[in-house]
């Protein structure tokens, strides 16, 4: 029987073959077949039947709080709850009856009764689940004419204006901090008619994801405090694009009025940061709007910056690159948001002139194949991993949607080893100390942890990029991490990688187009023009600055006045990632597409075209004139960059064999004293662009001292 109908066993009510895993309901009326594991929700969204909801949420765990879901099921004495029922076979369920409409409708009654009607100054009219689910499935009166309960708004930071007499009591807020951020401070207090959302006692909601709290919010209780009352969504255009500040490149939609962008939200990609974005992603754009270089300028000879004009600050540029050995007196300086195509102008640029020295504030860990500077494995991969191991990272500074993934791990039962500083990720973890000694052992195979290891089918050594800032055997360290994995791997039967945690995806450009980088100590002793393409690396500059000769020329191209810029002497602004359209490759190597979002300021260029001009003037111009043909260059560097949104196949093959030929021909027996330390001081100011934040400024001062309080209420004008 089962052979002749080819697909399973028939279903002689309706003819419609069955698979033997699912199982027949009917929804109004209507057979479907669906997997028994399903909820009545989840049934209905797979079979196209819209059920009004505000508690619930694909990404948290079932609440039951609203119960604005409820369904009319035959048989079934009461409504029922369609998120947090599970289906049966033969059960028939109606979402369109009379019944289900006085259900609907009862609860509204009811969520309306103490909500204020407030909608025409309420910042989330227009995007307010409330608002539109009432309008469809509400009563047009409400029976209860008491007076409405008034709660007192909380002050929980700076990115969140509270308007509690709004909430609803869904709880995804509550949900949200606990289950993704990591963090147990919002809960309910309070029964009946006196329950409240808040943190029991005082205090700051003390995460880097604390944003996508008021995306989740369906009323206007939580709202984005650096917009409050600026804009309507009505008012706005919106552009979907990508975001730099994390160096997985979430994807992201600008919304913009004019010239001026004003809030930037996650858009959905389950590949790369699910629908989650940090509080740097969505707030520090502000960043490209203050402290900007718009106009080139030059150093007088009383040490003052005066505006010039692009001819003559490109011509002293040239006169000076042509007085000089490019080989031996030029250096460059990679910077933190180089995209690809100004990376490969900027290989094309030095190689014209024989120049070889681009250097990048961390010493690199190593120059070749991508299995040396990539994450090695995809992020939702880092889901199902039995183990981890940090050396010297700290996730939840770095990346936070990242973190939010391992946080998910671990609940499912991976293990985390952490090397370095005990810091708070928001998940428990076994920490193997802050000491290279202890590091060393654990990559010679000797300490304790290293034999549980053995356990674990399925491992990941991550790095964190910042690591070489200090650390002076940073570069053997991951070669004999890459070594004792394949050792690993060989004794678990498992699959055992290692990579990096990079903070920006700028170095990562230089790496995809065969850049070389130089260390700090290959750079010449007296570089007399330093071309620094965006970096401002405060600490770096101030290494680099040693080796500069004393009529040394320092150009800065770049879009903040930052360190970088007060380094300088010769300044051409650039435009930033939201003001031109590039490429960019991101820590575990997925290229995605930048969008121009809004114009760049005043005189301020794309960096490739800086680069354009100024071989023009030197002599040795470069052979494309437009970002097509440079793309056509790009194309010839590194072959996948116009696979966007696409990650290449990782082969452990071709990693093992990496690992075995860099593996050093003896063990370092140098002094092992060296004690790692925490990777990002500050999470609010990481970068030019953060720095000059209004609202990341705000932020450090209120998350870094708890006194918020010390700020006037007016915070963002």
């Amino acid at each position: 029987m089962r052979g002749r109908l080819g697909r399973g066993l028939a279903n002689f009510s309706t003819g419609v073959p069955v698979r033997p895993n699912l199982i027949e309901i009917f929804i109004n009326d209507e057979s479907h077949m669906v997997d028994p594991k399903m909820t009545i929700f989840q049934a209905c969204l797979h079979t196209g039947v819209v059920i009004p909801r505000f508690c619930f949420h694909e990404k948290l765990s079932i609440a039951g709080n609203c119960r604005m879901c409820l369904v009319d099921v035959e048989k079934a004495p009461k409504p029922v709850a369609s998120c947090a029922a599970q289906v049966a076979p033969g059960m028939r369920i109606h979402t369109n009856s009379e019944k289900a409409r006085v259900y609907r409708g009862a609860v509204m009654e009811f969520i309306l009764a103490n909500h204020p009607l407030d909608c025409p100054v309420c910042d989330q009219g227009g995007e307010c689940d409330l608002q539109d689910i009432s309008v469809k499935f509400g009563f047009s009166d409400g029976r209860f004419k008491e007076y409405k309960r008034a709660v007192e708004d909380k002050n929980i930071g700076p990115l969140i204006s509270t308007h509690m007499n709004r909430c609803i009591h869904c709880t995804r807020c509550v949900r949200f901090t606990e289950e993704v951020a990591g963090i147990s401070d919002l809960g309910t207090l309070g029964r009946g008619r006196a329950t409240e959302i808040g943190t029991y006692i005082s205090k700051l909601i003390g995460s880097e994801l604390s944003g996508n709290a008021v995306d989740l919010c369906p009323v206007g209780a939580l709202n984005h405090g650096p917009i409050t009352y600026r804009n309507r969504p009505w008012d706005l255009q919106a552009t979907d694009a990508v975001d730099l500040l994390d160096a997985i490149i979430p994807s992201v939609e600008f919304s913009y009025r004019g010239p001026e962008i004003l809030r930037v939200l996650p858009k959905v990609n389950e590949a790369v940061n699910e629908e989650w974005i940090s509080d740097k992603s969505r707030w520090a754009f502000d960043g490209l709007r203050r402290q900007r270089l718009t106009f080139p300028m030059r150093k007088n000879r009383d040490g003052e910056l005066e505006e010039v004009e692009w001819d003559t600050g490109l011509k002293v540029l040239a006169s000076k690159l042509q007085e000089i050995d490019p080989r031996t007196e030029l250096a460059g300086l990679v910077g933190q948001f180089t995209s690809l195509e100004s990376a490969a102008a900027l290989r094309d640029f030095f190689a014209n002139l024989g120049a070889k020295h681009l250097a990048w504030a961390a010493h690199p860990f190593a120059n070749g194949t991508r299995a040396h500077f990539l994450l090695n494995r995809s992020i939702p991969e880092l889901e199902e991993l039995d183990a981890v191991v940090l050396v010297g990272c700290n996730p939840k500074l770095e990346s936070p949607v990242l973190n939010a993934r391992l946080l998910k791990a671990s609940r499912k039962g991976m293990r985390v080893f952490k090397f370095g500083a005990p810091d708070d990720l928001g998940y428990p973890f076994i920490h193997l100390g802050n000491s290279e000694k202890s590091l060393d052992e654990f990559l010679a195979g000797t300490h304790p942890a290293f034999k549980a290891l053995r356990e674990s089918k399925n491992v990941h050594f991550l790095f964190s990029s910042e690591l070489a800032r200090e650390y002076p055997r940073a570069r053997e360290t991951l070669l004999r991490a890459k070594v004792a994995a394949t050792d690993l791997a060989a004794l678990s039967g498992g699959q055992v990688t290692a990579g990096i945690l990079h903070n920006f995806v700028g170095p990562i450009s230089g790496y995809e187009v065969g850049i070389n980088y130089s260390s700090l100590e290959e750079l010449p002793s007296k570089i007399k023009v330093l071309f620094n393409f965006g970096n401002d690396d405060k600490n770096f500059l101030a290494q680099v600055g040693a080796k500069l000769a004393p009529d040394a020329l320092v150009v800065y191209v770049g879009t903040n006045g930052d360190a970088g810029a007060s380094q300088a002497n010769l300044i051409l602004p650039s435009a930033g990632f939201t003001e031109c359209p590039a490429t960019y490759v991101s820590t575990e190597g997925r290229v995605q597409l930048g969008q121009k979002v809004v114009p760049p300021p005043y005189l301020a260029k794309p960096e490739w075209m800086i680069l354009r001009a100024l071989s023009e003037e030197v002599g040795s111009p470069l052979p494309y004139n437009s970002l097509e043909e440079l793309r056509y260059r790009l194309a010839e560097l590194c072959p996948y960059a116009f696979k966007y949104d696409h990650l290449e196949p990782f082969s452990p093959f071709s990693y093992a064999f990496e690992a075995q030929k860099a593996k050093p021909a003896q063990k370092n027996e140098k002094d092992l004293s060296f004690i790692f330390r925490s990777s990002v001081d500050n999470f609010y100011k990481t970068d030019a662009i953060s720095r000059s934040s209004l609202v990341m400024n705000i932020c450090s001062a209120a998350f870094n001292t708890e006194q918020l309080s010390n700020f006037p209420k007016k915070l963002y004008k």
